[in-house]
């Protein structure tokens, strides 16, 4: 008898990437043949895991859902179940609108999704993933929601407060992966900074990240969104003394007016802001700070954009992302108030920071002319091996180029690279 075969389609972050992949490992138990993202599919079933965080997402997950929607009109799948972020949060609204979806799940009970098609959650896989990632590399989910109050976040209204994973549970999944062929760990939460409070009443980040340091088998740990308050110092040693440990933060700060970022709701000033990444990497010499802006928030004037400008140009963060602010119902901002810059304008403003910051990038890459770094291979395309430094994340970030013609690499594994040119954002390199 031939196994009913599920397509699953993934939207959105990374953290909605996790869920997908332990759905897929309860499928998978369950003799399910399950594939994510499978271009031209045969499979009767799909699963869209939606994203509903801003505008932009909001609108590629309904896209999709349409999509498929006229696929089961032309007979051309037999199910169709929605689950994800979108439908946590507009599930009533969805089931109105788009009638034609056979179900809607929230974010937290996808295991539902199991009982309707018949089957049984297995507890005894609740730390295991079917990896979608390349193989040498994944991402660790460590906590969910968020217990902070920005004003223009939907993340608490979706996700709810901050709940941490307990560690053995994290431990047991991460040794998991790395049997299973990871060497790189991304680890990824809404709010890093705050792991651990909820469950023994101080932060723990520091001590989870040393003991996922002590697994054989593992080289390379990344982190991925820090909260600027209530930050874990204790990673700056392990990042500056532990060689597991990437000299790589993912810290988003948002903003450096006193202005905006009291509007933002933020719970730090210009100030804090600038002593914490002086000291950062006064702790850590050589790290790589990535950030991401918002501009555009209602209240935001030339002057904080000025100042803005000037924050970027004096912090001079080696990787740095800008997003226009999003009108997001029931957050504090569109509550309370006027989403009054129109989206050229902030579009504009978008653009002005990141002229400013590719500036920044080729200058940061123009220091690496010369130097020898690890790089661990992602992929083969075209002409070349892509790869990446301990200063890079997945998707993210820039890459280094070697040329294929010259070497014949594997993908997953690391070697030492010289780095012979650069552009903006990606480097050149030989392999050594």
């Amino acid at each position: 008898m031939s196994q009913t075969k599920i397509n699953i389609i993934s939207l959105g972050c990374s953290k909605n990437l996790v869920d997908t992949e332990v759905l897929m490992k309860q499928l998978s138990v369950n003799q399910f043949q399950v594939t994510c993202e499978e271009e031209n599919s045969d499979a009767k079933t799909i699963i869209i895991n939606t994203c509903g965080f801003i505008g932009d997402a909001k609108e590629e997950s309904i896209d999709t859902i349409l999509q498929y929607v006229e696929a089961k009109k032309a007979g051309k799948i037999d199910q169709l179940f929605v689950m994800g972020c979108l439908s946590e949060r507009y599930r009533d609204q969805l089931q109105n609108e788009i009638p034609e979806v056979d179900k809607y799940f929230g974010k937290f009970d996808w295991k539902a999704i199991i009982t309707e098609l018949h089957k049984d959650y297995q507890p005894d896989y609740k730390n295991l993933r079917m990896v979608t990632t390349p193989k040498h590399f994944a991402y660790l989910k460590i906590s969910e929601g968020c217990n902070r109050q920005c004003s223009y976040c939907a993340i608490p209204i979706i996700t709810g407060k901050h709940i941490s994973r307990s560690m053995e549970d994290i431990l047991e999944e991460a040794r998991n992966l790395v049997r299973d062929g990871v060497k790189e760990l991304l680890v990824i939460a809404q709010d890093l900074s705050y792991y651990g409070y909820d469950l023994y009443n101080e932060s723990k980040l520091a001590e989870l990240i040393e003991k996922l340091s002590e697994i054989d088998g593992l080289e390379w740990i990344k982190l991925h969104y820090a909260y600027p308050t209530q930050f874990p110092y204790g990673i700056l040693k392990l990042m500056r003394e532990n060689p597991k440990v990437c000299r790589y933060l993912d810290i988003a700060l948002q903003h450096s007016s006193n202005n905006m970022l009291k509007l933002m709701r933020r719970g730090i000033d210009r100030d804090k802001t600038i002593a914490l990444i002086r000291k950062i990497r006064e702790e850590v010499p050589g790290i790589t700070l990535r950030t991401t802006m918002l501009v555009g928030h209602p209240g935001e004037t030339e002057e904080d954009i000025s100042d803005l400008k000037q924050f970027i140009q004096e912090m001079k963060f080696e990787r740095l992302g800008v997003f226009p602010y999003s009108n997001e119902e029931d957050t504090y901002a569109a509550n309370n108030y006027q989403d009054d810059i129109s989206l050229e304008e902030k579009e504009r403003r978008k653009e002005d920071i990141m002229l400013i910051q590719q500036d920044i990038s080729l200058e940061v890459n123009r220091k690496k002319l010369g130097q020898e770094l690890k790089v661990l291979i992602d992929r083969k395309e075209g002409d070349y091996f892509y790869g990446r430094t301990e200063f890079d994340s997945y998707e993210v970030d820039p890459e280094v180029l070697i040329l294929a013609e010259n070497c014949d690499l594997k993908i997953g594994e690391f070697y030492q690279v010289k780095i012979t040119d650069f552009e903006d954002y990606d480097l050149f390199g030989t392999v050594i």
